[in-house]
C-alpha cells in the first residue's frame, strides 16, 4: 500500500507551513530579518538586475515587496508539496528535501548585514520542525488492520494491535508485495511490519491524516501569529505613540492663504501620512526601539559623534515643509508627496563632528542594511536637510522611518532619504559606493523639474463645456515659477499657480478649458525659478530620473 499522491502533496504543504511558522516564531525572538523567507527575499532584491527592479516598481508600485514575498512563498509551497510526494515513497528523500530548504535559508541569512549566530536559529529550528511534521503526518496516514488468513498459509501471526500506526519507515513507506511472505516484525507490536494476507495489511487512513493535517495547520498558524507578535511591532508602536514631540526652535512658516485649491481629485498640498508613498528595499519594515537607537557619525571627521534618540529630541529642532520624490517615478507617476517634517539640522551635527578636507559624501546606513550616498555640499548649503523625527505633527510612522530618517530637499530619495538611519560614514564618492550606484543608478541625484496632471485622469469621459484641468509641479530646492498647459498640440497657455511657503515643496496649478466633443490630448510642462523649462525628451527613470511632458487623453461628449 502506498499513500496517494494527493495526500503526499497535502502532507508536504502542511509540513512546509509548520516549518515556516516555527521559523517565524523563533525569528520573533531573534529578529524579523532572521526569518528565512525575509532573508531569501532580501537576497533576491540584492541580486536582481536593475531592469528587473525597475519592472517590479513600475508593475506593482508600493506592493512590490508583498509580491516578492508572495512569490517566494508560492515557490516554497510547490517545493514542499513535491517533497511530500517524494517522502511517501521513502522518508529519507523528504528529509533530504528539507535539508536543502535549510541550506538555502541559511545561505540567505548569512548574506544579510551584521548576521550573528542567533540569526541562524529560525532556519535551523524551522527545518527540524518541518521534517518532524512530515514524518508524523505520514505515520498517521497508514494503519494496520487484520486480514482473513488464506488457505495457502494459516500459520499463526504475531499479535498486532488493530489500528496501530506505522513506526517502521522502511516498511511503512515502501510498497509491500501483494503475495508471498512478508517481513516479520522487529520488535513486536511497537514496530509492526507489512504482513501478507491472513495477517495484517496496511491501509491508507484518510481520517487520521486529515485530523493530523488540521492539527498541523493550527500549529503553523499559531506559530506564525505569535512570531509576528513577538517581532516587536506592538512594542515599537507603543514606544512611538508615547513620544512627546518637543516644540521646534525654528518653526515652519504658516502656510499662506491659497496654498491649496481644494479641488476634488487634486493632490492636497499636504499629503496625509497614510497616503504618502513608500518605496524602499525593506521586505519587512524594521522595528527599531527608540530606547535602543543610536546614530553614529564617523569617517572623515575630527570628532566622531554618537547620538541617542533622547539626545536628538533634546537638541534645537527645525520644522520644514519638504516634498520628497522617488527617482523611480515615471513622468506623471505617484511617487511624490509633501509633508511637514520636524528634526535636527544635519549640517549642525556635521559641524560638531568637524568635516575634514576632501569629504564629499555621506554614506548613510539603514537599520536593514540599505545604504545611500548624499553629497556633502548639498547638506551644508543652508537648506533644511534634517534628521527627521516627526511627520505632519506626529512621530514618524514606522513605515516611514521611525524613529529617525533623513530628509534632504532637492535630491531624489535614493541618495538622501534614508529611513531608520543608524550610521553615517563621512567619506568620498571615489572611495565608497551606496546601494543603488553599482546597480546602474547615478551617484548623485538632483531632482528634475516635473509636472503632473491630476484632473482629469487618463481615459476620463467628460461633458462638453467648461472644465478644470489641474495638477501639481515640483522643482525642489529651486521652486516652480510657471506651469503651462496645451491641448492637442495647440498653443501653450499659462496656468494659475497656488501659493507656496518656499522652494522645497510642490505647487498646485489649475486652468479652465472649454472642452469640445471628441478625443483630446492634454499636456503640461513646468518652468523652475532659474528659468529652466521641462524638456519634452522622454527618458526612463534610470539612471537619474525620468523626463518628458505628462500627457493625458480624454473623451469629450
Amino acid at each position: 500500500m502506498r499513500v496517494p499522491a494527493w495526500a503526499g502533496w497535502l502532507v508536504g504543504l502542511v509540513s512546509g507551513g509548520v516549518a515556516l511558522g516555527v521559523a517565524q516564531l523563533v525569528a520573533g525572538a531573534v529578529g524579523p530579518a532572521a526569518f528565512p523567507v525575509v532573508a531569501v527575499g532580501d537576497a533576491a532584491v540584492d541580486a536582481a538586475p536593475a531592469p528587473l527592479k525597475d519592472f517590479a516598481i513600475a508593475a506593482f508600485g508600493e506592493n512590490d515587496k508583498a509580491v516578492l514575498v508572495g512569490g517566494v512563498l508560492v515557490v516554497l509551497a510547490v517545493v514542499a508539496a513535491f517533497i511530500g510526494v517524494l517522502a511517501r515513497r521513502r522518508l529519507s528523500l523528504g528529509f533530504a528535501g528539507f535539508a536543502v530548504f535549510g541550506v538555502v535559508g541559511l545561505l540567505a541569512v548569512l548574506t544579510r548585514p551584521d548576521t550573528g549566530v542567533l540569526d541562524l536559529l529560525p532556519t535551523v529550528v524551522g527545518t527540524l520542525a518541518g521534517a518532524w511534521a512530515l514524518r508524523w503526518l505520514l505515520r498517521r496516514a497508514t494503519t494496520f488492520t487484520p486480514a482473513l488468513a488464506s488457505a495457502y498459509d494459516r500459520a499463526p501471526q504475531p499479535a498486532m494491535v488493530p489500528g496501530a500506526s506505522v513506526d517502521d519507515e522502511d516498511a511503512r513507506l515502501e510498497e509491500a508485495p501483494e503475495e508471498g511472505p512478508a517481513e516479520g516484525p522487529e520488535d513486536g507490536p511497537e514496530r509492526p511490519a507489512v504482513m501478507r494476507a491472513g495477517g495484517w495489511v496496511p491501509e491508507f487512513d484518510r481520517r487520521r491524516l486529515l485530523t493530523g493535517v488540521a492539527g498541523g495547520v493550527v500549529v503553523a498558524g499559531a506559530a506564525t501569529w505569535l512570531g509576528r507578535e513577538f517581532g516587536g511591532r506592538q512594542a515599537v508602536d507603543a514606544a512611538r505613540t508615547s513620544v512627546a514631540l518637543p516644540k521646534p526652535a525654528t518653526p515652519a512658516k504658516p502656510l499662506p492663504a491659497g496654498v491649496d485649491f481644494k479641488l476634488p481629485g487634486l493632490s492636497p498640498f499636504v499629503t496625509p501620512n497614510k497616503d504618502f508613498y513608500r518605496v524602499d528595499t525593506a521586505i519587512v519594515v524594521p522595528q527599531v526601539d527608540p530606547n535602543d537607537w543610536t546614530l553614529r557619525i564617523h569617517g572623515l571627521v575630527d570628532r566622531p559623534v554618537e547620538l541617542t534618540y533622547a539626545d536628538l529630541l533634546g537638541r534645537p529642532l527645525t520644522e520644514a515643509d519638504v516634498t520628497l520624490t522617488c527617482v523611480s517615478n515615471d513622468v506623471g507617476g505617484p511617487y511624490v508627496g509633501n509633508a511637514r517634517w520636524l528634526g535636527v539640522r544635519m549640517a549642525d551635527v556635521l559641524r560638531e563632528a568637524g568635516l575634514r578636507s576632501g569629504a564629499d559624501m555621506l554614506l548613510s546606513t539603514s537599520a536593514d542594511g540599505f545604504t545611500c550616498g548624499t553629497p556633502v555640499d548639498v547638506v551644508m548649503d543652508g537648506r533644511d536637510a534634517l534628521f527627521a523625527i516627526a511627520m505632519n505633527g506626529e512621530a514618524l510612522p514606522v513605515d516611514h522611518g521611525f524613529p529617525v530618517r533623513q530628509v534632504v530637499p532637492g535630491l531624489y530619495g535614493y541618495v538622501s532619504a534614508t529611513k531608520w538611519v543608524v550610521d553615517i560614514k563621512v567619506t568620498r564618492f571615489d572611495e565608497d559606493e551606496a546601494y543603488w550606484t553599482p546597480r546602474g543608478w547615478a551617484a548623485k541625484g538632483p531632482i528634475k523639474t516635473q509636472s503632473r496632471i491630476d484632473i482629469p485622469g487618463y481615459g476620463d469621459r467628460l461633458k462638453a463645456g467648461r472644465t478644470t484641468i489641474a495638477g501639481v509641479a515640483w522643482a525642489q530646492h529651486t521652486g516652480v515659477d510657471a506651469v503651462e498647459v496645451r491641448v492637442d498640440s495647440g498653443q501653450w497657455r499659462v496656468a494659475k499657480l497656488a501659493e507656496v511657503p518656499g522652494p522645497d515643496t510642490w505647487r498646485q496649478w489649475s486652468i479652465d478649458w472649454d472642452a469640445t466633443p471628441g478625443e483630446h490630448a492634454i499636456q503640461v510642462r513646468a518652468t523652475d525659478a532659474a528659468g529652466r523649462t521641462q524638456t519634452d525628451q522622454l527618458a526612463p527613470p534610470a539612471p537619474d530620473g525620468a523626463t518628458g511632458w505628462h500627457t493625458v487623453t480624454v473623451q469629450v461628449s
